[in-house]
């Protein structure tokens, strides 16, 4: 009958702490059971591994031969599981992917993921639906690890980046708007417009969403704040304000007392998948770089300023 490895971690607990109680209480099991393990293993190797007595416990001389080689086959056993471990791991492993906007935009979202399931067929991956308030989708609490983040981004020497689309910036309004009637509208008809505005917890991008940087200086007016989809549409339904938006997000709001309209005079936004800077696992750059291949076969520059000025995106 073959030695359980249990009973040599045993041995080995008692052969280190040379106490009975001592080592019950490292293990975590009480010392009746503890000894009656020890003895066991002695009657099957036919021979005494410790002397007792009432002031204190001693290896034998088998027990001090047998020390050194339990030792080693626990440690071969660690090494084996853990190297079992890892792969399971890597094969039930979960990505969370996260976003506040409609990442599907002209078959992105499948063609990134088409291409890293293509390596990695075992990762579940998990989409996770973060509100406009956390600009970085969930990845500053690390609720998410990879994430469709729209640029800039606040404290952007955090994270690492690759741009996947580029997008003109529209307009939202109630259909009734006066400038509904346009096709393209001019930013500088919207400079006395009162804007739906992202909360402040979104950083720059609330400014950017508000083309802060097209407004010569004059400040916005802010009619009210939006987190949602659903809060946006019924803001813009109670006239409360107009938005702008990607245009790959227009069809979230236009609903019938919505419309949207091109924007003339401010820059294209900019859509990105992201990850911390500081997370080097193997599954987040091997989505990373799925979404770089994908943006470099639609004409993307694959890297963001800091991750040119480092040599790496991934």
């Amino acid at each position: 009958m073959d030695v359980h490895l249990r009973d040599l971690r045993y041995f080995v607990a008692v052969a280190e702490d040379l106490h009975f109680t001592h080592a019950a209480e490292r293990l975590y099991v009480s010392q009746p059971s503890l000894s009656k393990q020890v003895r066991s293993l002695e009657r099957h190797l036919g021979v005494p591994l410790f002397d007792r007595d009432n002031r204190e416990v001693r290896l034998t001389e088998a027990g001090a031969a047998l020390l050194p080689a339990a030792r080693r086959v626990l440690a071969e056993w660690a090494a084996a599981r853990a190297a079992v471990d890892e792969v399971t791991a890597a094969r039930r492993a979960t990505l969370v992917v996260g976003m506040s906007t409609s990442p599907g935009r002209s078959g992105l979202l499948p063609a990134i993921r088409s291409r890293f399931t293509a390596e990695h067929d075992g990762v579940r991956i998990t989409l996770r639906q973060v509100e406009w308030g956390d600009p970085t989708a969930g990845l500053a609490d690390a609720d998410t690890d990879v994430a469709f983040v729209w640029l800039p981004l606040l404290d952007e020497r955090r994270y690492r980046w690759t741009v996947v689309a580029e997008e003109p910036r529209h307009v939202a309004l109630p259909a009734t708007h006066p400038l509904a009637r346009k096709e393209i509208v001019d930013f500088a008809d919207l400079l006395d417009e009162p804007f739906l505005a992202l909360p402040s917890s979104a950083g720059p991008l609330r400014d950017y969403w508000l083309a802060l940087d097209a407004r010569g200086g004059r400040p916005s007016v802010i009619g009210g704040e939006i987190s949602s989809p659903d809060e946006t549409y019924e803001s813009l339904v109670d006239g409360r304000g107009v938005c702008l938006l990607a245009t790959g997000n227009s069809p979230l709001v236009t609903r019938g007392d919505v419309i949207t309209r091109e924007v003339r005079g401010i820059s294209p936004a900019r859509l990105a998948v992201a990850a911390r800077a500081d997370d080097r696992r193997p599954l987040v750059r091997a989505y990373l770089d799925a979404a770089r291949a994908i943006a470099t076969s639609r004409g993307f520059s694959p890297l963001n300023p800091l991750a040119r000025r480092k040599g790496s995106a991934g």
